[in-house]
């Protein structure tokens, strides 16, 4: 059986640098951070009290008000994203056939603050069981999707994938397989989170995850950096349409970028921990390039999963070197997160937008806030640091790993 050819056509970012496709990408551009104090709630008594939150959002710019309140954050900001991303595409939605267009998105956790705050209210009440009808739909990690397939009608595959932090990427991976396979033409795919929450900070906080750099917010996530202290938290969604390549040429559809590859893999090691060697790590990357039939010397550009730990950012860039070999040195390697701080189960998509932007501007954003060389790190590696560096990117990789060992890799490709 021969596979079909997998194109983007269409992308959609609300991130904390940027609500918009364009607002993000200039954001990363210009090295913003999205962190700063929280709003959401009192953080007194907290030891981390500052997160990546959204700017300026209000759900019911875009949602109908009735609608909105059914839905927990991290289902507007799904909503929000993929409307921009379809828009983006020009899809015409009489034309297509939705019976073969479907919905795989990719969540961490869900429902959070939903749970959080109907708890919070039972807790407050005299025992009684009474509790929001729309409590499990807000909820459920799978609503996204089935909220995006209700709106616009797409009638085919329509689920969640939840793989902690690589959950958008595996969300992706399976888009790509339903499209390459012949079960869809189109296939809106990414990831969205909002774990920015009581529950959610101090979960984080109780794991020592989470930097404590409370009087400099905006420097705290700081990849690769010796003085890295935990990752940023963040909030978002990232939305792309996939399409089967043959489908998009006959519409006239733009093209971003052809989807050549992902792979998977776990560490089979630690709950939290990434196996100090990487070995893991060097398995995904080994089999997304496979999967896409690409040597290592093919990639240009690399957004790292690299969420400023001290443990995490170490073993991936030696399981790089290990992969690439020489080539790793004439790399750009990145990670975005310094600026939009760790979108969880939404990274993956953030992570892949940025790549596939990056080729086709021929500009690799900046790994910011680095001040200080860890002797860990080879240092003739290109961590694009401070600085966004003009390049020619044909080929870019994005990692994710997640807590569990759950690794994802994808690959984009600038189209022949």
């Amino acid at each position: 059986m021969e596979l079909k050819r997998v194109v983007v056509t269409g992308l959609g970012a609300l991130t904390p640098i940027g609500n918009t496709k364009d607002d993000f990408w200039n954001g990363l551009i210009s090295g913003k951070s999205g962190a700063a104090p929280i709003t959401y709630f009192d953080t007194e008594k907290f030891k981390t009290k500052f997160a990546c939150e959204l700017k300026n959002f209000v759900a019911t710019d875009f949602i109908d008000r009735k609608l909105a309140s059914r839905m927990d954050r991290f289902t507007q900001y799904a909503m929000v994203a993929a409307d921009e991303a379809i828009a983006d595409a020009k899809l015409d939605l009489g034309a297509i056939n939705k019976l073969r267009a479907g919905v795989i998105w990719g969540a961490g956790i869900g429902g959070l603050e939903t749970f959080q705050d109907e708890v919070l209210n039972f807790a407050k009440g005299d025992g009684s069981p009474r509790f929001n009808p729309f409590f499990i739909p807000k909820m459920i990690a799978d609503i996204a999707p089935g909220n995006i397939s209700i709106k616009y009608g797409f009638m085919g595959p329509n689920y969640t994938t939840v793989s902690a932090c690589a959950s958008s990427a595996n969300a992706m991976f399976d888009a790509l397989n339903a499209i390459r396979l012949g079960h869809c033409d189109v296939v809106i795919t990414g990831g969205s989170e909002a774990a920015v929450t009581i529950a959610g900070m101090g979960g984080f906080n109780a794991m020592h995850a989470l930097s404590t750099r409370n009087e400099s917010p905006e420097t705290a996530s700081r990849p690769f950096d010796a003085t890295r202290d935990g990752f940023v938290l963040g909030e978002g969604a990232g939305a792309l349409v996939l399409e089967e390549y043959e489908h998009a040429k006959a519409r006239g559809a733009k093209i971003y970028a052809e989807f050549v590859g992902g792979g998977l893999s776990s560490d089979a090691y630690h709950m939290t921990a990434p196996h100090p060697d990487g070995i893991g790590v060097m398995a995904v990357m080994r089999n997304c390039l496979e999967n896409a039939g690409l040597k290592p010397e093919d990639v240009d550009h690399i957004n790292t999963h690299g969420t400023s730990t001290p443990l995490g950012d170490v073993a991936e860039l030696k399981a790089i070197s290990e992969v690439f070999g020489s080539h790793a040195k004439t790399i750009n390697i990145n990670s975005t997160k310094s600026m939009t701080g760790h979108l969880l189960g939404a990274a993956g998509a953030i992570e892949a937008i940025s790549t596939i932007l990056a080729m086709e501007n021929g500009i690799v954003p900046p790994t910011i806030n680095h001040t200080t060389v860890d002797e860990n790190i080879d240092p003739e590696l290109n961590l694009t640091l401070n600085k966004a560096q003009k390049r020619n990117v044909k080929v870019a990789m994005s990692n994710t790993f997640g807590f569990g060992g759950h690794n994802a890799c994808v690959l984009f490709k600038k189209l022949d």
